[in-house]
Formats: C-alpha cells, structure tokens, sequence
C-alpha cells in the first residue's frame, strides 16, 4: 500500500491510498496518524473502504501532495556508518558509533510535504540536504528485541533531513546536538510504503555480524539525489550498519515509542553535499543556493522536487560580556 495525504480544492487535507495513477481517498477527516496504532488492520480495512468505495479519486496533483503524515517525533539516527567517515577529513570514526546507533531529535514542526520549496536556514552560507529514508512506527514499541522490530513498523518514506552545516557545526561544538543547524525543515514524501510492497527487494545488510541474520533485514533499494539536473548522490539502503531493528531496539530501552513517530536511517554515503566538500574539495561544486532545484528519489518511495529559495537576514541577538551574571 502507498498513503498519501493531498489537499482537495474543498475540503482541504485528505487521507488516499495510490493505486496506479489514482488517488483513493477515505472520507472524512481521517488522518494516517489515525489509521496507526495496531497490527495494521485498521491500515488494511482502510484500504478495502478506499478501493471499493472511496469518497472521491483523483489524478495527484503535485502542487496539493502534502506530508503523507506528520510525525509526532523525529528521532534522526546515523545508519550508514561511511556517512561519518566520508565527512571526517582522516576518515576517523570515533569507536561509539560502533558500540550503539546514535540519534538525536529534530523537529517534527517543521515537516514539509514533497514538492514544497525550501528557504536556506537564516544566516547560513553552507546549505545541505540529506538523502535517507524513514521508518514510521506502527505499533507502539518499548524495550523491543532487535528481531521483533519489525512488528512495530508501519512502512517507509523518503526523508530529506535539510542541514546549515555551518550552524551545525558552530553549535555542536558546544557538546549539545544540531539546534537552529538542523530546525527548518524536514522533508517526507510523497508517500508511506507499508513493508508489504518491498517484500521482493528485502537484503540482509552486509555489515550484520551477530545475532539472528532476520535482525538485520533491510531493503536493497537505489538512492539518488540531483541538484539542477545533475546526479549529486548515489547508493543503496542496504548500505546500512546499524539497521531499523538496531535502531527501534536501542530508542526503545525504557522509553515507548509511539505510532506515527519517525526513525531516520541517517544520510546514505554521498547522499549530502558536505561529504563531497570533505573529500573532493577541487571539485565540489558549492552549497545550495536560492533557485537551485533539488530533486531526491529512493526507489519504490518515489521522488520530492524542491527549490531552494533566499531568507531573510536572522535578527540579531545581543552579546554577552565575560562579565555577564544571569
């Protein structure tokens, strides 16, 4: 099943299911979020309603495709362990990332849809996308079994995790993770594919080393960025050191995580730009700016097309002296 979220001229946002072209939607104001939170049955009567007896089907216009859902946490982990070393001039990798798959949280207020056009950050000079996919929690989930994860998730959607690399970097050297580096936005779409469709594209990730091999399942799916035109990133999810089961294992220790939350597999290797300004510096063709067009693409989840536009100038805050007391 792929889920989308579209934005009818008179009656505003609408929960649908694709099916070739055509978008089937429910009636009423059912969100995706509502329609999670067990096995998936309520996914799948959902779907027979949709297709036997929708309240209308339209052909998607990208202009009205929306987020296909809006998550009420995102927790952006670091799956591709060549991600970390390609953005490290030495090629170090600090042994923790070893030890346990890393995350932080971003903002799931600043959730854009597919096709919406993206301002830089303001008071950035370094501009950044980051290629991933997500995985939407479907049933809730604590102190979770690496090999039963996959219980808990309700599909995948592309995730784009848009990055100030320059703020990024001024504020976590502080010791605290990405703030306004990382808060203006965050991509999905334009659909959430429940784990049914990637059946025949499932892997066993190449770096699992112990435990059940089922613990380590993922999917081998192409991934590809392009700015202007010209392919900018390329890989494959199956690329993945720490996987979704790892991940939804280790967030879930003492803590539930809820339906509709979204796990960010963390930036394939050379899905951003700051890995070709790291390592290929002589050709590295400049960070995004204003009227550039960014087009993202995971094989089965579809594509997002959005154009970078200019910000306003941050408003200045005051300075404090050494001397400065709160």
């Amino acid at each position: 099943m792929r889920w989308m979220t579209y934005d009818c001229p008179r009656t505003g946002p609408r929960t649908g299911l694709l099916s070739g072209d055509e978008l089937h939607l429910l009636p009423g104001t059912t969100t995706l979020l509502d329609l999670l939170g067990d096995d998936g049955e309520r996914l799948s009567a959902a779907a027979e309603q949709a297709l036997t007896d929708p309240a209308d089907i339209v052909t998607p216009d990208p202009a009205r495709t929306g987020p296909p859902l809006r998550p009420p946490s995102i927790r952006e982990s670091v799956g591709f362990l060549d991600h970390v070393r390609n953005t490290s001039p030495t090629r170090a990798l600090d042994p923790r990332f070893t030890e346990f798959p890393p995350f932080y949280f971003s903002n799931p207020a600043a959730v854009t849809g597919p096709y919406t056009d993206i301002p830089l950050f303001p008071g950035t000079e370094r501009f950044d996308y980051e290629l991933e996919v997500g995985a939407v929690i479907g049933l809730p989930a604590r102190d979770v079994k690496p090999e039963h994860a996959h219980r808990h998730i309700a599909g995948y959607i592309l995730f784009c995790d848009w990055s100030a690399r320059d703020l990024q970097l001024h504020e976590m050297g502080l010791g605290l993770g990405p703030a306004k580096g990382k808060d203006g936005a965050n991509t999905l779409g334009p659909y959430l594919v429940t784990p049914d469709v990637l059946e025949h594209h499932r892997a066993t990730s190449s770096h699992g080393s112990h435990g059940s091999p089922d613990t380590y399942d993922t999917y081998d799916l192409e991934m590809v960025a392009e700015v202007n035109g010209v392919l900018t990133s390329s890989g494959r999810l199956s690329a993945m050191d720490w996987t979704f089961a790892d991940m939804i294992a280790y967030m879930s220790r003492g803590t539930t995580l809820l339906p509709g939350e979204l796990i960010g597999s963390g930036t394939v290797p050379s899905g951003c730009l700051l890995e070709a300004f790291v390592q290929r510096p002589a050709a590295f063709r400049g960070w995004l700016q204003p009227g550039d067009v960014v087009r993202l693409e995971v094989q089965e989840l579809g594509h997002t097309r959005q154009t970078i536009l200019p910000s306003p100038a941050p408003h200045p805050l005051r300075t404090l002296t050494p001397e400065h007391r709160a």
